[in-house]
Parts: C-alpha cells; sequence; structure tokens
C-alpha cells in the first residue's frame, strides 16, 4: 500500500481519542506512508510522536469547493488527494457531498468515520477505530487507550520550561472547551494551596486554552496573591505542553483536552467528571482516576475528595 490520509477536525480530545486508530494505520500498515490533514497545532501531535511521516493544516481555502455541490475543484487538491491510496475522514459530510468530490478528484479508497462518538457503548477510542475494521485492522485492547511520546528536542524545549528546580511539579488545567463541565475555580484555588501547605517545595503548572483564558487570568492572579509558586503555560506548542506534562508528578483537571493529552504521555492524573458519560469519555488509563460523585453533578465534589484522591495518587 502506498500513501495513507487521515482527515481529522475538532478540539484536541477530539483528535488524542483519534490517535489509536491513527496508530493502528501506522503499525498495522508500515509500508504506506502516513499523512493527517487537520488544525496544525493539534495534527503536529501525531508527527512529533512518529505515527504520521507529514501533517497539512485543514485551513485552506480551496478546500471549501469540496463541500460545494457540483463546485469547480481546486486542481492542486484533485492531484493531491489522488496521490492516496486511501483516504480515511473523520469530517462531516452529512449529505456525502464532500464523498462525492473526492471520487471526482480520483480517491479510489475513502472509508468515512463518524466525525461523532455515540454517548454509550464502548469507550470513544474504540468507536473511532471501528471504521477501520473495513481495511481488516482491529484495534486490540493494550492499543485502545492514546499513547503519546514527544522526541528529545522536544522534551529538552519542556524541561527549559520547567526549570531546575528539584520540587515536584502538578499540572492543573482548570477549564475545558464547555463551562459545564468546569468546576469552581475558588474550589482548584483552595485544592492548590493546600497541596502547597501539606509540602512547600510543590510547584504549579497551569494550563490554560483560549476559551477560558480570560477568566483564568483571574484565577493566576489569586494565586501569584497567594505567593504560590506557578508556572503559566498558557501559549505552550502541544507537543511541548505534553513533554512538560509527563515530567510533572501529578495532573489535575477536568473534562478537557489536555486531561485526554495528560492521561497519553502518562503522567498520573486525577480527573473530575460531572455530567458527562465517563466510561465513554474519560482517559482510559490504569494512571488515570476519574473522581465523579453518585449524583453526577459536578459540583458535588468537595475540596477534600480531589485533596484525598491527590495525595494517594503523590504517595
Amino acid at each position: 500500500m502506498g500513501k495513507i490520509l487521515v482527515l481529522r477536525g475538532g478540539a484536541i480530545g477530539d483528535f488524542i481519542l483519534t490517535v489509536p486508530a491513527i496508530r493502528l494505520l501506522a503499525e498495522g500498515l508500515p509500508e504506506a506512508e502516513l499523512e493527517v490533514m487537520g488544525y496544525k497545532p493539534i495534527i503536529s501531535l501525531a508527527e512529533a510522536s512518529g505515527y504520521a511521516q507529514r501533517t497539512r493544516s485543514i485551513e485552506y481555502g480551496a478546500l471549501a469547493s469540496f463541500f460545494a455541490k457540483g463546485a469547480m475543484l481546486n486542481e492542486e487538491l484533485c492531484t493531491y488527494f489522488a496521490e492516496f491510496s486511501v483516504v480515511v475522514s473523520y469530517l462531516y459530510d452529512p449529505d456525502g457531498i464532500f464523498r462525492e468530490n473526492l471520487e471526482r478528484a480520483g480517491v479510489q479508497t475513502l472509508i468515512e468515520c463518524s466525525h461523532r462518538v455515540a454517548n454509550e457503548g464502548p469507550p470513544a477510542a474504540e468507536q473511532l477505530a471501528k471504521p477501520l475494521e473495513k481495511l481488516a485492522l482491529f484495534l486490540e485492547s493494550d492499543m485502545a487507550k492514546p499513547v503519546l511520546k514527544m522526541p528529545p528536542t522536544v522534551e529538552e524545549e519542556a524541561r527549559r520550561f520547567l526549570g531546575e528546580s528539584s520540587g515536584p511539579v502538578i499540572a492543573v488545567h482548570p477549564g475545558s472547551g464547555s463551562p459545564y463541565k468546569n468546576w469552581e475555580l475558588s474550589l482548584w484555588r483552595d485544592v492548590l494551596l493546600r497541596l502547597h501547605e501539606a509540602d512547600t517545595t510543590r510547584r504549579f503548572l497551569v494550563s490554560t486554552g483560549e476559551a477560558e483564558e480570560a477568566a483564568v487570568s483571574t484565577f493566576l492572579e489569586g494565586l501569584d496573591a497567594l505567593d504560590l509558586p506557578v508556572l503559566k503555560a498558557n501559549r505552550l506548542p502541544l507537543p511541548v505542553l505534553g513533554a512538560a506534562l509527563a515530567e510533572c508528578r501529578l495532573y489535575l483537571g477536568h473534562d478537557s483536552g489536555i486531561s485526554h493529552l495528560a492521561g497519553a504521555v502518562g503522567v498520573p492524573s486525577v480527573v473530575l467528571f460531572g455530567p458527562t458519560e465517563d466510561a465513554v469519555w474519560a482517559p482510559q488509563h490504569e494512571h488515570v482516576r476519574v473522581l465523579k460523585h453518585p449524583s453526577g453533578l459536578l459540583n458535588e465534589i468537595t475540596v477534600h475528595d480531589v485533596i484525598a484522591a491527590a495525595e494517594a495518587k503523590l504517595t
């Protein structure tokens, strides 16, 4: 088999949950060249981890014609798509227009995958890999958990960011893409304060995404006022953030893409879940503890609950 293209949009968590499928392609068809098209800052994780030989940005104006029925297709993109023996698409295409235009461009084998995951059934990564069975590729249980390993150059950049202090670093991502998935920032402040009081050598890496940057800036100002040692990671490239998380002693967060990144790089984690179905959406790694109140209400999880879970991971 020659070249394989994986098309994957969506946010960070969506992509990381697709990593087992990408890995299955890379390891199941080792003679093929694998390329991933998506949002460059996110799909850089696939190239950095060695699962893809190349990546290409999906944010390319000429691609819009492929979603318009009967449109005049960009010649360069037609040539590009026709180079691949197999195209695996996770793009939203309810009317089959993208499929028709890929066929017009010369794509012979298209594996169409849902861009969404059902909120019940197997874990998300297994659902996303299921369509690859059409290529006689079956996801084994030991491959169903996303694994990301950064190259030495990226690891070195992460170590420079963390600095040379010998104290343990606890990473915290206090936001997510949806406010209803977020625990109150005042509660996160109390958790960090108490963890620091228990061991003053502890430092905290606080990462933020663009969506919650304004709210978390106030949170960070409050941590500064408490004189807590904080590393602010709001502009790190994802591979560097992943490598930095891998160096941490513990990760704390919600149902978010960064929590999936933490799980994929192997850091012991405590992840708070509310109404979302954790059997489908939570990181499935053994080193990740999902903390969920029996009521399913996120605000029923207490500071004491999080401290106890964190200290259990730190011992």
